[in-house]
């Protein structure tokens, strides 16, 4: 079932009540969960303390029966179940954005410092030398860690790895210089993420499914833990729950 209603209308009252209705009802084993899955930090704590107020006007103890989770939260507490299964040690790192920019804009100005020409057929043939380098120095490596972040996104967001997309560019009929750049500066960042033992945000939700996939003993008894879900999303300011 999918609700979909602007913000204010109820949703998560609705949802956190029939949360401890569930909790309350005795359906639950004493190892399962209900689980709600949101997108920002604040709502995990809005939900959390809702569905505890609910549970302790049934007379219940709060905090007992359900887990509220951000998205890349559990995605993390999955791959952290056996990191093993994804090729990663016990004690990998998590990025936090900050330190993904950083080196994601590190692996962008090597590869126009190695690239320094490769991108002028992008620019205006009517411009003078002195606004093509004043472009160059000033406005390509912010242009270009941009790119790259749309790239290496969307790439993790369709499951693909450096070496994945290797292949499927090797085996495309004509150059894709622009996807090669891309391909090219995602190597690098991945890369520099292996040498730290460490994976992005976007890295956790791939490998979870990955995990997910390879462990048919991890995902039965996940199903186990968690028979009732709420994925809650917000996109344009209209909230969904689910």
């Amino acid at each position: 079932m999918g609700i979909s209603a602007v913000p204010g209308s109820g949703k998560t009252h609705i949802l956190s009540a029939l949360t401890a209705q569930i909790i309350s009802s005795g359906e639950l084993g004493v190892d399962q969960e209900v689980l709600i899955v949101t997108l920002v930090n604040s709502a995990v704590n809005n939900f959390s303390g809702r569905i505890g107020g609910f549970i302790k006007q049934r007379g219940l103890i709060p905090n007992v029966g359900y887990r509220v989770r951000t998205l890349h939260g559990l995605a993390h507490d999955i791959v952290r179940e056996n990191p093993a299964l994804v090729g990663l040690e016990n004690r990998f790192a998590i990025l936090d954005e900050r330190e993904s920019e950083f080196i994601r804009k590190e692996a962008a100005s090597a590869w126009l410092a190695s690239n320094p020409d490769k991108l002028d057929e992008l620019l205006n043939n009517e411009l003078d030398d002195s606004k093509r380098d004043w472009i160059r120095r000033d406005k390509l490596p912010e242009m270009l860690s941009g790119i790259a972040l749309a790239f290496i996104r969307s790439a993790k967001d369709n499951r693909q790895t450096p070496e994945s997309l290797r292949t499927r560019l090797n085996a495309t009929p004509i150059p894709l210089p622009l996807a090669e750049m891309g391909w090219d500066i995602y190597t690098n960042y991945q890369r520099a993420l292996t040498y730290r033992g460490a994976v992005d945000f976007d890295d956790l939700i791939r490998l979870a499914l990955d995990a997910l996939e390879v462990s048919p003993e991890l995902l039965s008894r996940l199903r186990n833990r968690f028979p009732y879900i709420r994925n809650v999303l917000s996109s344009d300011g209209v909230s969904k729950h689910q």
